[in-house]
């Protein structure tokens, strides 16, 4: 199904179009400190005309049979365009952490890395996260490599992803 430009989006958020839309699809995640495993995934990305994307996302682990095993990892924040091609993605979890990412777009694609992280006392330690999204055969596809518990930027998680509704 191709994208068309939505006329109440501003137009700052045009790089980015393609990005808007619910998703779903499933992927793997793995790191030296936890087991690798399957994961389902939802991500909506939706705009109220302002410049900038607001972002929800939820996860949930597999089972063998790849039904829902329990709750995964949530995250919600905003795609914010800047000049020159540049973008930021603020992202919250519940788990005590603040994200402030920026980096690039390329038409259908984006690459970020983090600027400043913040942790309650209570979080993982987590320093640094670098993720790449791009629009594959009209997937949503999308990878993060991060740096916690000590260890240097390392995979952590990738997925496939579907346009639905």
């Amino acid at each position: 199904m191709p994208f068309e430009l939505d006329p109440t989006m501003h137009a700052d958020l045009a790089p980015l179009a393609w990005l808007i839309g619910r998703w779903e699809g499933a992927g793997v995640l793995g790191y030296p400190t936890i087991e690798s495993a399957h994961f389902g995934q939802s991500v909506e990305i939706t705009h109220d005309g302002r410049p900038f994307l607001e972002y929800r996302s939820h996860s949930w682990i597999l089972d063998e049979s790849g039904e829902r095993a329990h709750p995964a990892a949530r995250e919600s924040g905003y795609f914010r365009p800047l000049a020159d091609g540049e973008v930021e993605l603020m992202l919250c979890h519940p788990t005590g952490i603040v994200e402030m990412y920026v980096g690039t777009t390329k038409p259908a694609q984006l690459e970020l890395r983090t600027d400043g992280v913040i942790r309650s006392p209570e979080a993982k330690a987590y320093a640094a996260g670098h993720r790449l999204y791009g629009l594959v055969n009209s997937n949503l596809m999308w990878a993060m490599d991060m740096a916690a518990m000590g260890h240097p930027l390392t995979s952590h998680v990738s997925a496939e992803l579907k346009r639905v509704g």
